[in-house]
């Protein structure tokens, strides 16, 4: 007779069961152990190129993140996995910074440079990784069981995640998701506006060889001046510079500078955008206004930050305005500020309305003891209301040269890019020209009685020109027309 088989008790489980069960604990203590010894001790510090960048794996899913504070990041999905590499880029080294910017050849061999820089470093964070992920799962499994068995066994379950993860990445790589990576914060808009970087560099070895020969000419249009009729007859006058839109164009400072000294004028203008996205890193040619050498007055473009307005009222002999006035060479200039801050169009917030600027400025001229001589905005839109206040409104964000008269009698001068739209312009078929224009004033009126407009070809081209407009005595500055009855000067490359 057949013994009946045993009912297991309710509430115990089988030795297989409870096999498992261990088996399952000392995987999950193994994986908890490996997860925080990679937290703890899974990056590496190295130099990618210029920078010195922290690279680090975290359980973030696969992929490849680099940040670029403060202007954001950007994520490519270039492989699967539990572990995404982190790459920070922390600082600019100044000395290897600057042998790129002294031997521009190297720039030639600087993205081989940075693939090898990533690579030796991506390989160093790989071994390193793995240690810290072996001796964190020993490590807490050691305290965690208390038998010396018991590391042996999380250090195995360890070495076969790692290597499965390791194996898992190499399988799934795509590569060709290298070439679309997803950009976040400020970098929103980096593929619009500059384009793949080896291209530009390539493009901007050329620009420079070409404007190298142009900043120069500067000189020959000076001299060419000669023959055009004088500004104001015998009488002495106050000549300023009005620029805008540098963007940062490092040919762009080239030419202030040349003009400034070439035309001996009494002071800057700079009707804004002097930067492309205002961060800290875009900064540094900003130190070459304090080396002008003359008053530098500045109101801040849709592309300049806070930061970068601070920047340049710290340099010598600079004024920022913000619905205030200032004196230059005895020439009363009143200025305000877009209220736009927009190369990230998600972060416009409510700014005040462009109209709304304008009638604060105009405010601010009607109470000063008497009537300024030019009016500074960036934008056109902020400069009706000060039509019949002030005599000079000066604007620029079109980049557009314009010469218009207000229905009250005021002239309205657009000033086109000094920096032929900065380095965003490498990527357009159509090169834009770099233009300033020497304004020429009385000093006891403050009166426009001429001025001339300065054009330099852009990328690829060899003109230079300059157009000199007298404004007629008995005439209002609106009467005058840069592109009727100018006379050119234009020397042969």
């Amino acid at each position: 007779m057949d013994e009946p088989t045993p009912t297991p008790v309710a509430g115990h489980r089988s030795p297989r069961s409870r096999a498992a069960g261990r088996w399952l604990f000392r995987l999950a203590v193994a994986v908890a152990g490996a997860v925080v010894g990679v937290l703890l001790l899974g990056r590496v510090e190295a130099p990618i190129g210029p920078f010195d960048a922290t690279l680090a794996f975290t359980p973030t899913g696969g992929g490849a993140t680099v940040e670029v504070p403060p202007l954001g990041a950007l994520a490519v999905d270039a492989y699967d996995g539990p572990l995404g590499l982190d790459v920070q880029l922390r600082r600019v080294d100044e000395a290897r910074i600057q042998a790129l910017v002294a031997d521009p050849a190297r720039l030639d061999g600087l993205v081989d440079r940075v693939s090898e820089d990533l690579q030796d470093a991506v390989v160093r964070l790989a071994w390193r990784t793995g240690a810290a992920g072996i001796g964190g799962a020993v490590l807490i499994s050691l305290v965690a069981f208390r038998r010396w068995r018991e590391p042996l066994v999380a250090a195995g379950a360890s070495v076969v995640l790692l290597a499965g993860t390791a194996g898992l990445g190499a399988a799934t790589w795509r590569p060709e998701a290298l070439s679309q990576p997803t950009y976040t914060g400020l970098l929103v808009n980096a593929t619009s506006l500059i384009g793949d970087a080896r291209d530009i560099v390539a493009r901007f070895d050329a620009y420079r060889a070409s404007l190298e020969d142009l900043v120069g000419n500067v000189g020959t249009l000076y001299a060419a001046l000669s023959a055009l009729p004088q500004p104001a007859g015998d009488a002495d006058t106050v000549a300023l510079l009005h620029v805008s839109d540098l963007h940062l164009n490092p040919a762009g400072f080239d030419l202030v500078a040349q003009v400034v000294d070439q035309f001996a004028v009494d002071g800057v203008l700079d009707t804004g955008d002097i930067t492309d996205w205002g961060s800290e890193p875009e900064n540094q040619l900003i130190g070459s206004v304090g080396a002008l050498g003359v008053p530098y007055v500045f109101v801040r473009g849709n592309h300049d930050s806070a930061v970068t307005a601070a920047l340049v009222a710290a340099q010598p002999n600079a004024t920022v305005l913000d619905d205030s006035a200032t004196t230059v060479a005895g020439i009363t200039v009143v200025g305000t500020p877009d209220p736009r801050f927009t190369p990230d169009q998600d972060a416009t917030g409510d700014a005040e309305p462009l109209a709304q600027t304008g009638e604060d400025l105009a405010e601010v001229a009607g109470e000063l003891p008497e009537p300024p001589a030019i009016a500074m905005v960036h934008d056109p839109e902020q400069a009706p209301p000060l039509d019949g206040v002030v005599p000079l409104v000066l604007a620029g964000h079109t980049h557009e040269r314009e010469v218009e008269t207000l229905d009250d009698g005021t002239l309205l001068m657009v000033q086109g890019s000094t920096g032929g739209a900065g380095l965003r312009a490498l990527q357009g078929e159509y090169p834009e020209p770099l233009t300033c224009t020497v304004l020429y004033l009385d000093p006891a009126t403050g009166a426009l009685v001429a001025y001339d407009d300065i054009t330099l070809g852009g990328l690829g081209e060899t003109e230079a020109t300059i157009v000199r407009t007298v404004v007629p005595q008995d005439a209002t500055p609106g009467d005058a027309d840069s592109g009727d009855g100018g006379t050119p000067a234009s020397p042969t490359d």
